[in-house]
């Protein structure tokens, strides 16, 4: 092997630990560094789609995603106002192009327990807890990484550096590297309740509702117990503050407006934030990668920002090992940028935003455009798969 030292990883959530198994499953030493004390539980991505899957499976991590999270064969677009279901999608349309035809329901942080899992196994691999990324420096063969732990600060050098801390990235700053895009002028409001949607009102486990007024998406996630729960997502109006948004009679007047139940719903969780459409000017600086929200982050209607920071961390993890394995030249890495950048661009930016677009649409006129659109595409097994190919993620991993 042609260096031993470390590839330093900036970030626990599942992109930084799937970075790192990826890694120290070829043998190549990794330590992460999170700034959290443990992994944040908080509802956030869950949706596995087939081409992440593929990858998942290839780690070893596919049972357990499986077992922990829930199979949703199908997804389904809805006309609110009519409450009528206009098309439905089925991935095993894909059994002829992916050997897991399906989505997987699994929360996020239960992906990264199970890499971290694997990760404590290896004697070359570290993964530590209230250590923040706090600055960044590179020399000619390698990188020093200041960590701010306990009070105290401490250098820890190695040969490369991943940067996979989120949106806020630490290590995209210190490169000082331009987060371009925008910020929508709504933020999205989330609702966790255990009331059934499908057994209330015929809802699939993926299913997203077009209204002129006030979309929304529901999903379904095993939750801790595995007993089920149930994601609301709906935009909020500019310039409310969160006392308005999260208040009790707020959170039930939006949940009784939206599907009107006889009683008051159950809500384990609420939360509210804002959504951006970004990617970073650069994902490679020197020795130094971006993955993740660190590099590019959409609205999750679609649920592709958990999967392409996947996709990022198994194309950036196969392409250090081959370098640190002497099997390929420095020159391998220059690939990373020039193939992800423009991926997520040309998929991930595109499609979320046309996601968002056709929820929200207020002429009636594009809205039965939109329907036909979706009604005959539904139809035609041709365009079905066609679709699928794209949505899943599957034509992006399979493009030379």
């Amino acid at each position: 092997m042609a260096s031993q030292q470390s590839v330093i990883i900036a970030g626990g959530g599942p992109v930084g630990v799937v970075t790192a198994l990826a890694l120290a499953q070829k043998g190549i030493p990794v330590r992460v560094y999170e700034a959290g004390d443990q992994v944040n539980s908080a509802p956030r991505a869950s949706t596995l789609h087939p081409a992440t899957l593929e990858m998942l499976a290839s780690l070893g991590l596919l049972d357990d995603v499986v077992t922990r999270g829930l199979v949703a064969r199908t997804f389904q677009f809805w006309d609110r106002p009519s409450g009528t279901v206009v098309a439905e999608f089925d991935h095993a349309i894909l059994k002829d192009d992916t050997p897991h035809p399906f989505v997987v329901q699994c929360e996020q942080h239960k992906v990264a327990l199970m890499a971290i899992d694997r990760l404590k196994a290896m004697p070359h691999a570290q993964v530590h807890f209230s250590a923040r990324v706090s600055a960044v420096e590179q020399t000619a063969d390698g990188v020093a990484v200041t960590i701010d732990r306990d009070g105290e600060q401490e250098v820890v050098s190695g040969s490369y550096l991943v940067g996979a801390d989120g949106g806020r990235s630490t290590v995209r700053k210190a490169l000082d590297i331009e987060f371009e895009g925008y910020t929508f002028p709504e933020r999205f409001l989330v609702l966790t309740t255990p009331v059934d949607f499908e057994k209330e009102r015929g809802a699939g486990y993926r299913a997203y509702f077009s209204d002129p007024d006030e979309w929304c998406n529901l999903f379904k996630v095993a939750g801790e117990d595995g007993s089920g729960l149930w994601r609301v997502v709906m935009p909020t109006v500019p310039g409310e503050t969160d006392e308005e948004v999260l208040s009790d009679e707020a959170v039930q007047r939006r949940l009784q407006k939206f599907f009107p139940k006889g009683s008051d719903y159950i809500v384990v969780h609420r939360n509210i934030y804002n959504v951006h459409q970004r990617v970073a000017a650069k994902f490679q600086k020197g020795r130094v990668f971006l993955a993740g929200d660190s590099a590019h982050v959409n609205n999750p209607i679609g649920g592709l920002g958990l999967n392409c920071g996947i996709h990022d961390a198994m194309d950036l993890a196969g392409r250090l090992a081959a370098v640190m394995e002497g099997k390929a030249s420095e020159e391998t890495l220059l690939g990373y940028e020039e193939r992800r950048r423009p991926m997520n661009i040309e998929y991930v930016q595109q499609q979320t935003i046309a996601n968002k677009k056709r929820l929200e649409e207020k002429s009636q006129e594009q809205r039965e455009k939109n329907f036909e659109f979706l009604r005959q595409t539904a139809a035609d097994p041709v365009a079905h798969r066609a679709f699928l190919l794209k949505t899943s993620l599957l034509e992006s991993v399979r493009r030379p």
